[in-house]
């Protein structure tokens, strides 16, 4: 057994009220109790005689980390005594009666849920912290409280796909897709009511099956029922709505207690009012937003629905439109806007791109002339016919074969640009690099939506709880539509939409791979080939452009072949948690509050 990050401070403080029992908050306690939970420290602030402590504690908080003060007797006070340093965090307290609680007879299906078995699992749970945008952990602490029996570390690993990996083998080992940590309290300090905590539930918004979390906290709060613990609380923030019905389902009741925290630029969205309008722009302008922020710059909403901010340090300010900002020149983004002219200067640059050819509204008419098309797709057996100009995979048709989709592919891209491009297909993985100030910041493989069966339900409901979670992770920018394309890319596999699709079957339902329509994306940057990173700066450098995201087809994310199909000048910088996208960013406009 190793040794609990458990540390004793002068005086330190808390996350929840006072002890129920009343009387001295030290009675029967261990004194001056904080725990190091590798995102930020826990300090019971009911185990300190002098408030001051608790202060000095959160005084304490490393650059970077998260602390919390909980079961802090005369919160009020506490923050009172130090207004400029420390807030009641908008949150709300929940506690389960283990006493009552009462087990689900039919575990929730699709995921197993056991204590983390290895520290790699850790890295894993890393990914879904930064998906679920909280503060990271360190994996050492992590792993070394996890062989203790004061933390609980479980992981929900997902079942549908064991031994139905794509070639016919097993898995070698299923995928982490949530989380959740508890903390006994009677191990801790010493706790005479009993009582337990739950921290960090999370869940991967892309892969986790409905019932995740439900089956991560029902396992947590068997495993300290199981104890003889008396109870199991939790802090949510007010705002999650999703958590707050799931706790409440469970049998969690509110209470009084409150949490305090540190005033830094992590905690700041919390106790510093939002700019107006702030809450109605997008996940790509809201996580510049809230860099800025951080970094005590002001933001202005100047268009909410299109994500335009003004950002200003002094008497200099800079419009931004998401990631495109004035720094960008109008020649730049007309570059990158049409992509026959993308094609023509980095193929001048001797950089790979596909082989293409154009065609013009007037060709598709009535003679349905689209000799030069049809060369091409006889040549190379295989070709994508989009629009010269569009964004968010509009109108774009992959894997066209004969005459026949030739000329409904190109009258569809008609519909969004009166000029087409129809260019080879190359196979490979969908590579987005982010390139800032002309260098690689993020690389991630874009995979079109797919479903996993479970051998109840139809392809249709399939189809509709990943367009949920995907909407409910990217605030409603990412759905999976339920059309004509959907259900040819479900016949094409063999299957109609309301077939029930075999358990552990995967089954991608649409082409592209664009976030839009569903499509879900891996960060890779630490495995980018030196050659396609080259690749990808120098190509920003001949569209000219700051802010650049480049789209590559690999055969191999680890290798050096590649070609370039797209530049975007507006490339969202969400999503690719955990590459610090936002930050570069903000450096490239504001460059002296670069930390």
């Amino acid at each position: 057994m190793g040794v609990p990050s458990v540390r004793r401070h002068r005086p330190v403080a808390g996350l929840r009220g006072r002890p129920r029992g009343g009387g001295h908050p030290r009675h029967g306690l261990d004194p001056d109790v904080v725990l190091d939970m590798g995102w930020g420290r826990l300090v019971f602030g009911s185990t300190f005689d002098d408030p001051a402590g608790v202060l000095d504690a959160l005084r304490d908080e490393a650059s970077g980390k998260r602390d919390i003060a909980c079961y802090v007797p005369d919160p009020q006070v506490l923050v009172g005594t130090s207004p400029h340093e420390l807030f009641v965090d908008p949150s709300y307290t929940y506690r389960l009666d283990l006493h009552t609680y009462r087990q689900r007879r039919d575990a929730v299906r699709d995921v197993e849920v056991r204590t983390v078995q290895a520290r790699e699992e850790l890295e894993q749970v890393n990914r879904i912290y930064a998906r679920a945008r909280m503060v990271e952990a360190d994996v050492d602490t992590m792993w070394a409280n996890q062989r203790t029996r004061t933390f609980t570390h479980l992981v929900a690993l997902d079942q549908r796909t064991l031994g139905s990996g794509a070639d016919g083998g097993a898995h070698a080992a299923p995928k982490v897709v949530g989380t959740v940590t508890g903390v006994d309290h009677v191990l801790a300090f010493g706790d005479p009511e009993g009582g337990s905590s739950l921290w960090c539930l999370a869940v991967d918004p892309d892969a986790a099956p409905p019932g995740t979390g439900e089956a991560l906290v029902r396992r947590l709060a068997e495993r300290y029922a199981a104890r003889g613990r008396a109870h199991l609380d939790l802090s949510v923030l007010h705002s999650n709505s999703g958590a707050i019905a799931l706790y409440r389902k469970l049998g969690f009741s509110p209470t009084s207690a409150v949490c305090v925290k540190r005033k830094n630029p992590i905690n700041q969205a919390l106790y510093s009012p939002v700019p107006a309008g702030l809450d109605d722009v997008n996940p790509y302008a809201r996580i510049i937003a809230d860099e800025a922020l951080r970094r005590g710059l002001r933001v202005e909403v100047t268009d909410a629905p299109s994500g335009e901010l003004r950002i200003s340090s002094g008497a200099r300010s800079v419009l931004t439109r998401e990631s495109l900002s004035e720094l960008t020149s109008a020649v730049a983004m007309s570059r990158c806007d049409d992509k026959r002219v993308t094609s023509r200067l980095l193929s001048r640059a001797g950089l790979a791109v596909p082989r293409a050819v154009e065609v013009t509204g007037a060709a598709a008419g009535p003679d349905d002339d689209l000799g030069a098309a049809r060369a091409l797709l006889a040549e190379v057996g295989d070709v994508v016919v989009k629009p010269a100009r569009g964004e968010q995979g509009r109108g774009i048709t992959v894997g066209v074969a004969d005459d026949d989709a030739l000329a409904a592919a190109v009258r569809r891209a008609l519909t969004f640009c009166p000029d087409v491009v129809v260019e080879q297909r190359v196979d490979g993985e969908d590579l987005r690099v982010v390139v800032i100030d002309h260098e690689v910041v993020a690389a991630a493989v874009r995979r079109p939506a797919q479903v996993v069966g479970n051998g109840r339900d139809t392809i249709t409901d399939l189809v509709r709880r990943h367009s949920k979670r995907r909407a409910q992770a990217t605030g409603g920018e990412s759905t999976v539509p339920l059309d004509e394309t959907t259900e040819a890319v479900v016949a094409d596999a063999g299957y109609r939409m309301d077939d029930v699709l075999p358990r552990g079957e995967v089954l991608a339902v649409r082409r592209t791979a664009n976030l839009h329509t569903g499509g879900t994306i891996e960060d890779v940057t630490d495995r980018l080939h030196p050659v396609v990173a080259e690749a990808a700066r120098r190509a920003s450098r001949v569209i000219g452009i700051p802010v650049t995201g480049l789209d590559f087809l690999v055969p191999d994310v680890e290798g050096d072949q590649y070609v370039i199909i797209e530049a975007n000048e507006r490339p969202g910088l969400a999503n690719h948690e955990p590459q610090p996208t936002a930050e570069r960013f903000v450096d490239l406009l504001f460059p002296e509050t670069r930390r």
